[in-house]
């Protein structure tokens, strides 16, 4: 009994598992980033968006904790009460993949940030940064199955680490703030006419996707929660915290450069944004920030990829030896899968011209599907009254909140667009092969009639995509406007040669410096 105990997390270590899954290595890069698509005004129409949308989502969360509390596995276990068992699986392999294509970002973030300090890891895709890449992999596989109370410790201990930094950004970015500046930027460019703001939105809700994945943390852990009722509190609570962060780290940098300075900063922006305010010594403090971010992230990912497939074993909608567990109570047959495909496609990244971005959209792209089962679950709650007394006035307002949360997470998939939903498709063909083995070991019906009908779409809609992006010769969607991919590609050429690199590393700081002087100069002239 005292070992179970010891497994139980809690609220603040549930806060910590939302925040530390939110909180990666896309905070760091989002000043530049957000500059490239939008000013201020339209950054503060994708936030308010952006930050409704996920709140309504955080929400529906919190009501399906506490309507359906023996459903302890979140994410997965709803989309399977509420629409049937493929559904159910599709729920959990799209979530799990996803959470697979985070942590590849991860460690090819990892890769790249090393090679600018050190040398030997080049531009990220060299045998040292695969073999130093893979040893970090399989070093957090062996940490994780020491115990997830464990995990979740350093997880807890990460998420504060890497939110000191952030903290210390942005008060130095509020001390430095000009307002004539947040004027000058305010619409993003010459044309101020509602479409062209509409278009900067648009572009800017695509990343506004991927730094939101994780706010599902607490649910997918309800079952190690010391009181079910804090999986609630600390998915709202994480998520407006985060929320606060992402635009405190966005919008006031208006007010301390141009926006195409901005946008023109390399990766990661912060830190090149906090070397112009305060020096060099600026970008070391915000790069170990970074690395710690990235760490934390790629450990929560980790967790949550593993938790789910094993979640889904259990139910015996995966095959049943993902259900195995250590004496840790970790489900080791999922870890180890999850490690083994996160592992083959990080042997892939050096192979692939936009690894790190399509790992992002990829993210996205799978995790969305989940979302919108789970805001479609919530609100055939709310219609049907299943759970809710006759009398329950809370009712009609769970209504439209799930409502809202299935609203937007069906736009944000339209607005990613069909390139990532045709590689989604393809992906949930494949992947139904386990939902095949799962339930001919219990010797079961395939699919209901419905479940028929929706493979058979699947399918079609797979092979067509398969046709679709192996005929045409289109590229994977570019989130950032061509003027300034342009000069990422220049840099990345640049970077990427390693006898140059302490030579334009000196150059870069040289026109941080030139940045800095210009903005004191600009503070200093009459408007």
């Amino acid at each position: 009994m005292s070992s179970e105990n010891t497994q139980k997390l809690s609220l603040y270590a549930l806060i910590a598992l939302v925040m530390g899954s939110m909180i990666g290595s896309g905070i760091f890069a989002l000043p530049s980033i957000f500059a490239r698509n939008t000013g201020v005004f339209g950054a503060l129409i994708a936030w308010s968006i952006a930050g409704f949308g996920m709140l309504m989502l955080a929400f529906v969360f919190q009501n399906l904790s506490n309507r359906r509390p023996d459903l302890d596995s979140g994410i997965y276990a709803y989309a399977e009460a509420g629409f049937g068992s493929y559904l159910g699986f599709c729920a959990a392999m799209g979530y799990w993949i996803g959470c697979c294509f985070a942590d590849v970002a991860c460690l090819v973030l990892i890769k790249a940030t090393l090679g600018m300090f050190f040398p030997i890891f080049g531009d990220g895709t060299t045998i040292a940064s695969l073999i130093g890449a893979s040893f970090i992999l399989w070093g957090f596989h062996f940490l994780v199955l020491r115990g997830i109370k464990e995990a979740a410790m350093l997880n807890t201990i990460a998420t504060a680490a890497k939110i000191i930094p952030i903290f210390v950004f942005i008060f130095v970015v509020i001390m430095n703030f000009n307002s004539e500046m947040f004027s000058l930027n305010f619409w993003g460019g010459e044309d101020t006419s509602f479409s062209s703001v509409l278009q900067q939105v648009r572009n800017t809700m695509l990343v506004t996707v991927f730094v939101f994945v994780g706010i599902e943390g607490a649910s997918v852990y309800s079952r190690y929660a010391k009181n079910r009722k804090d999986v609630g509190v600390a998915t709202v609570l994480g998520f407006l915290g985060v929320l606060c962060l992402l635009f405190l780290v966005t919008v006031p940098v208006y007010g301390v450069l141009k926006q195409h300075v901005l946008a023109g900063l390399p990766t990661p922006s912060m830190s090149a944004i906090f070397e112009i305010i305060v020096g060099r010594w600026g970008s070391v403090f915000i790069s170990v920030g970074l690395l710690i971010s990235i760490l934390g992230n790629y450990l929560s990912w980790c967790l949550l990829a593993a938790e789910v497939l094993f979640s889904a074993a259990k139910d015996k909608t995966m095959p049943a030896f993902l259900a195995k567990e250590n004496k840790n109570k970790v489900p080791v047959a999922a870890l180890w899968i999850s490690n083994i495909l996160i592992q083959i496609f990080l042997v892939l990244t050096p192979f692939a011209d936009y690894a790190f971005s399509l790992a992002l959209s990829m993210t996205s792209s799978m995790t969305l599907f989940p979302y919108l089962l789970v805001g479609a679950y919530g609100l055939k709650l709310a219609i049907t009254g299943e759970t809710y007394e006759g009398g329950d006035k809370k009712r009609k307002g769970d209504l439209i909140k799930a409502a809202l949360a299935t609203l937007y997470a069906s736009g944000m998939i339209i607005s990613g667009g069909a390139y990532y939903v045709m590689l989604s498709s393809v992906l949930y063909l494949l992947g139904s092969s386990l939902f095949f083995i799962a339930r001919k070991e219990q010797n079961k019906t395939l699919f209901t009639k419905p479940e028929a009908a929706l493979f058979a779409c699947i399918s079609l809609f797979a092979v067509f995509s398969v046709y679709s992006l192996t005929t045409t010769t289109s590229q994977e969607p570019d989130l950032y406007n061509k003027e300034y991919h342009l000069y990422e590609e220049e840099a990345a050429k640049i970077y990427g040669d390693e006898t140059l690199i302490d030579k334009k590393l000196e150059e870069q700081h040289q026109l941080l410096d030139k940045i800095r002087q210009e903005a004191e100069q600009f503070e200093s002239t009459p408007q």
